[in-house]
């Protein structure tokens, strides 16, 4: 089923051009290849099979680069769209529409992000030898910054260390889920200047690129996910890591900062993904209930059903609201915009957790097969309630921003 996308009087004509057009592709070359795209990632494919899939998924990513909808997240200078904010939050809702669109679009994790990264804090030598080569497609990198020592909902706990010896930096620490760490020829590694036992100040957080070939470097193993024996998610020790002082990515002290603009917006872009995998889980379950005949009728007369399509229809339109009014706060820069993107990390994965829940309910044994996406989908789900913060934390800090209002003698503001 394709997904319905017209145009909304309340978008500007730019941004209902770019849904517009992102939609037809999704709708006329992807969804109705979604099986031929990616099938041949699986141990079984042939080399033609595999052929064909590279040739098919290179044609639609020419297609896409024709129509100017390449790198929505990239600067025109760097061959992206240039587009803005709310631009590229619609665009996303549409993109995780199908299977594995968005890199069709150029926006695969974790590169786009550490692109992101690089054209706002790397010098412009940095962009020459590692973004170039890294959006040309020649390079892969990963993020490194969890560590299985400390919690990952306090980035200002990371003890990995960063020793300033002359015109070196020598890392030493224990990171895991370092994305994309088989593949990557970087890290951007996340670190602390000085010694472990250094205060923990966030002045003292740096980001440093880590070529993965450097002496030192240890790619312990890819981490078994939901059951899957190994993933591209590693574990990795730096020991004794040598790399040149101009590896350092923006001042010693930006760390931290650097993290939270790579996740602020990247909380809001993965709740407008979420919105988009809804939309197809939604439908499919809608699709469903239609056709499918049980005890002598269809599904759709049976209330249990419609009650699902109803919970689910309130859930999706909730997430999506939700979301398009944080991303309108972080568009304008109002400073409440960091307790409706805490909000949005709970609701959202939540809601879509939810939802997909009852397609599958819906689908039977077919919702759990590799048949459908929604299996995927649900673990995707449940991972990005613990990803980009967890809950908890989240919680915590809509709380304490509220209650500072109330301090003050200000009540909150839910019309704003």
């Amino acid at each position: 089923m394709p997904i319905n996308v017209t145009p909304n009087e309340g978008l500007s004509d730019h941004i209902n051009d770019i849904r517009l057009r992102t939609a037809r592709i999704v709708n006329e070359r992807i969804l109705p290849n979604e099986s031929t795209l990616w099938r041949a990632r699986g141990g079984s494919a042939t080399d033609e099979e595999r052929a064909q899939a590279k040739a098919l998924r290179q044609e639609i990513q020419d297609e896409v680069k024709a129509e100017g909808l390449w790198a929505p997240h990239l600067p025109p200078e760097y061959g992206g769209m240039g587009i803005d904010f709310m631009a590229h939050a619609y665009m996303n809702e549409i993109l995780a529409y199908a299977v594995g669109a968005a890199s069709l679009f150029g926006v695969v994790a974790p590169n786009s992000g550490n692109q992101t990264i690089l054209v706002k804090y790397g010098t412009e030598e940095q962009k020459q030898k590692w973004l170039l080569p890294l959006i040309e497609g020649t390079m892969q990198s990963g993020f490194s910054m969890t560590e299985p020592e400390n919690a990952g909902s306090d980035p200002r706990s990371i003890q990995t260390t960063a020793v300033r010896e002359g015109d070196e930096w020598v890392i030493n620490g224990h990171k895991w889920f370092t994305s994309n760490g088989i593949a990557a020829d970087f890290f951007i590694v996340m670190c602390r200047a000085g010694e472990a036992d250094d205060d923990d100040r966030p002045g003292r957080m740096m980001q440093v690129i880590v070529p993965t070939s450097t002496p030192g470097v240890i790619i312990e193993r890819g981490i078994g996910i939901w059951g899957s024996a190994s993933s591209d998610h590693c574990e990795v020790r730096y020991d004794n890591v040598r790399v040149p002082a101009e590896n350092v990515l923006g001042q010693v002290g930006d760390g931290h900062r650097a993290a939270q603009d790579r996740l602020g917006a990247g909380r809001i872009f993965h709740c407008m993904n979420s919105v988009g995998q809804m939309w197809r889980a939604f439908d499919l379950m809608v699709e469903r209930i239609l056709t499918r005949e049980v005890h002598g009728g269809l599904l759709k007369d049976k209330q249990f059903m419609q009650g699902f399509i109803a919970d689910s229809y309130m859930d999706l339109q909730s997430a999506r609201l939700m979301t398009i009014h944080a991303a309108e706060k972080v568009e304008n820069g109002d400073p409440q915009a960091r307790t409706e993107i805490s909000a949005i990390k709970v609701f959202v994965p939540a809601a879509y957790e939810r939802v997909v829940d009852r397609a599958i309910q819906v689908w039977g044994a077919a919702g759990v097969s590799s048949d459908l996406p929604l299996s995927t989908m649900y673990l995707s789900a449940r991972t990005l309630r613990i990803a980009d913060g967890p809950d908890e934390v989240h919680r915590i800090l809509i709380a304490k921003n509220v209650l500072h209002h109330y301090e003050k003698g200000e009540s909150w503001d839910f019309a704003g």
